[in-house]
């Protein structure tokens, strides 16, 4: 809904206008809106409206007129009623005179004097008259007098930018129009007379100087001002003549990026993608999503720094805080940073937030600025802070991905994912130097910190500090399933690659997060994926589509990659993270059951399709609820050579934890078949060792 009083008041729903039949009600609405979203007594609505009528009367018409006003506008709840009296709801942008003062306060801290005129032409472009036209009414003269007023001071400030444009010639005949009607206005003469003489026509400015005094001392007795004297004196001097508005000054071109990351190596294709999305229009917003620790914040940084050159109007920075120690800011608090960073004076900022929202809008429109929105964890935190037209590039980093964002707001994303191994080998040697990280030396650290660059810099700062900077000593460390993450702790919330992974555990839904500690229980070797129906029975669920929901909430998060439809897998930090969770489980007994009686009972239905006469065993281990459908034999085939790696985990664990009984069933079970058509030999042959008794190793 708009509402336009800079003319005849009128009420549009979109670009149908709704008529307000009766002067009584179109009066009630003038006031109204003269006191939008503010409280207005019934006691002074009545006395406008009838001219001091008795109380008891005036507030029963008045309440009769509210109704059928609310009743014209169609949404009644505008019309707000309470104990002090009645006020209009107007929402941000829909009133035309406060976008018209918005305008203008915004041309008035503008340098650039283009910028200045269009904004200055916007904000007049809304009159289409007198303010309240036609309706006589005392209490609004004085609103209307201190509008009109701000109209002209906009006509003059308008007329200065366009001459510091250097449109002299083009400004005469408006001029000459403003001055006629205003003939006591002499900062119009004045620029009637700078445009003139800038024109060539000393003569004709001249001029216009002896037509202004005189109708300065005709109608107030007085000789022109000081300013409008001493111009007539450099016109009849000949020199040059520079009109500056005295309102103007340098416009605010915030630089708020951090600081660049020193040692920056690699991620070409994403820094060059950056490089595409920020030069089309089309593409307002960047979403650069990814995992706990990948480098998102480190790479819209360092672009940022190197693009920053293409944003003139400057660059602003925020972290949401939508994950880690601290509490996530809230819109309204980075509204009013964004706009005071801007120029906006503190007590020109509105308290609500979807005003500061427009007011952000209105500010940054036609604007060339880089807008950083880092660490968010939802849309709802970014929404607000968009600009409504594409001049500025937005880019947002989140372990989510935001996928709102993309199908409501047009949002591109583009994931981050973990480091290529020579990548991260140019960070360690940065860090380190050729002699102490080899590419030998630095081949199992790279995968033991799953290519993060956050878990490579913590490593390579305790290498770093070490007296014996011995790669071998922490590697040990990190591979030691129950202290790998302490190798990697720095004391700081921040930095500390466990602390950083809670914060992502930490935003899931209950639900979710139950799942994500139940992972813990699964095979975390590298290149060993778990399908979905092994993840319900680890819920100890019957509803496989219950766990794809949950799963796709923590491939959103960047917990879990989806290799393949229904197989997923975590990275080995991660899953270090996870099987420490895990471990406070209270009823790890019964999952772990849960998930090896999923593999042992699938496998025996697959076995029992391949050999008919086998007897059905599975050790007594509880059956699935829901398990995959194997009607033949190719299917069986399938089932058990994905599931071999997890099959060969199995019995590693179940040997580990002295459960023999468990491994000579899956001997028994899938010895033959690894054995034959030399599917897996060297697997055959592991599982006979096994279950003669040998120790367990990593399978």
């Amino acid at each position: 809904m708009r509402f336009d009083v800079l003319g005849p008041v009128r009420v549009r729903h979109g670009t149908a206008e709704v008529p307000v039949p009766g002067v009584l009600r179109q009066r009630l609405l003038a006031l109204l809106l003269a006191h939008a979203n503010t409280p207005v007594s019934a006691e002074w609505l009545s006395a406008a409206l009838w001219g001091g009528e008795p109380e008891r009367r005036g507030g029963s018409k008045l309440h009769l007129l509210v109704h059928r006003l609310r009743k014209t506008l169609g949404e009644p709840e505008r019309l707000v009623s309470d104990a002090g009296g009645y006020w209009m709801h107007v929402e941000p942008d829909e009133l035309d005179v406060e976008r018209f003062e918005t305008l203008l306060d915004l041309a008035e801290r503008n340098f650039d004097p283009q910028r200045r005129a269009d904004m200055l032409r916007q904000a007049l472009r809304l009159w289409r008259g007198t303010p309240y036209q036609d309706l006589d009414l005392t209490e609004l003269a004085g609103e209307a007098q201190r509008i009109d007023e701000r109209r002209l001071v906009a006509l003059e400030q308008l007329h200065a930018a366009e001459l510091d444009c250097g449109r002299h010639a083009f400004i005469i005949a408006e001029l000459t129009e403003l001055v006629r009607e205003n003939p006591l206005r002499e900062r119009l003469h004045a620029l009637l007379m700078t445009a003139l003489y800038r024109s060539g026509r000393q003569a004709d400015a001249l001029a216009v100087y002896r037509r202004a005094r005189r109708t300065v001392v005709d109608e107030l007795g007085l000789e022109p001002g000081h300013a409008l004297r001493e111009l007539e004196q450099r016109i009849l001097a000949g020199e040059h003549i520079e009109f500056e508005p005295p309102t103007a000054r340098p416009v605010t071109r915030p630089a708020q990026l951090p600081h660049d990351v020193p040692g920056f190596v690699g991620r070409d294709s994403a820094l060059a993608e950056l490089d595409r999305l920020s030069e089309k229009p089309e593409v307002p917003i960047a979403v650069v999503a990814g995992t706990a620790g990948v480098g998102k914040s480190a790479l819209v940084t360092h672009w940022a720094h190197a693009a920053r050159d293409r944003f003139p109007d400057g660059q602003l920075y925020v972290d949401l805080r939508g994950y880690g120690p601290d509490q996530p800011l809230t819109t309204t608090e980075v509204l009013a940073g964004f706009l005071r960073a801007l120029g906006i004076p503190g007590d020109a900022i509105p308290a609500d937030a979807t005003e500061r929202a427009a007011r952000f809008r209105t500010v940054v429109d036609q604007r060339r600025m880089l807008i950083v929105l880092d660490n968010a964890a939802a849309p709802g935190q970014i929404r607000p802070l968009l600009p409504g037209t594409p001049t500025s590039f937005v880019v947002v980093t989140s372990r989510d991905s935001l996928s709102g964002l993309s199908a409501r707001d047009g949002a591109y994303r583009l994931v981050l994912d973990r480091m290529e191994a020579d990548e991260a080998h140019a960070l360690l040697t940065d860090r380190l130097g050729e002699q102490v990280m080899s590419a030998e030396a630095a081949q199992p650290l790279i995968e033991r910190c799953a290519r993060l660059p956050l878990a490579l810099r913590v490593a390579a700062e305790r290498i770093h500090q070490s007296t014996s900077r011995d790669v071998g000593e922490l590697l040990e460390d990190l591979t030691d399933e129950q202290r790998g993450l302490d190798a990697l702790d720095t004391g700081d919330e921040h930095t500390s690659v466990r602390a950083v992974f809670s914060w992502s555990y930490r935003n899931l839904p209950d639900d979710a997060a139950r799942l994500f500690r139940l992972y813990g229980f699964t095979c975390r070797h590298a290149g060993h994926r778990i399908g979905v129906f092994a993840l319900t029975a680890l819920l100890g669920a019957d509803d496989v589509q219950t766990t794809r929901r949950l799963l796709d909430v923590l491939v959103r998060a960047h917990l879990l990659t989806e290799v393949s439809y229904g197989r997923y897998e975590m990275h080995a930090l991660l899953g270090d993270y996870a099987a420490e969770l895990a471990e406070l489980e209270q009823d790890r007994p019964e999952v772990v059951a849960r998930l090896l009686g999923f593999y042992l009972h699938t496998a025996d239905q697959a076995l029992r399709i391949l050999q008919p006469t086998r007897d059905p065993d599975a050790g007594g281990l509880p059956r699935p609820v829901a398990m995959p459908t194997l009607s033949n034999q190719e299917s069986a085939v399938n089932w058990l050579d994905t599931e071999r790696p997890n099959l060969m985990c199995a019995a590693e664990s179940a040997a580990k934890a002295g459960m023999n009984d468990l491994v000579d069933l899956l001997f028994r079970m899938l010895h033959d078949y690894l054995s034959g058509e030399a599917r897996s030999f060297d697997d055959a042959e592991r599982l006979r060792v096994l279950a003669a008794g040998a120790p367990a190793q990593d399978c």
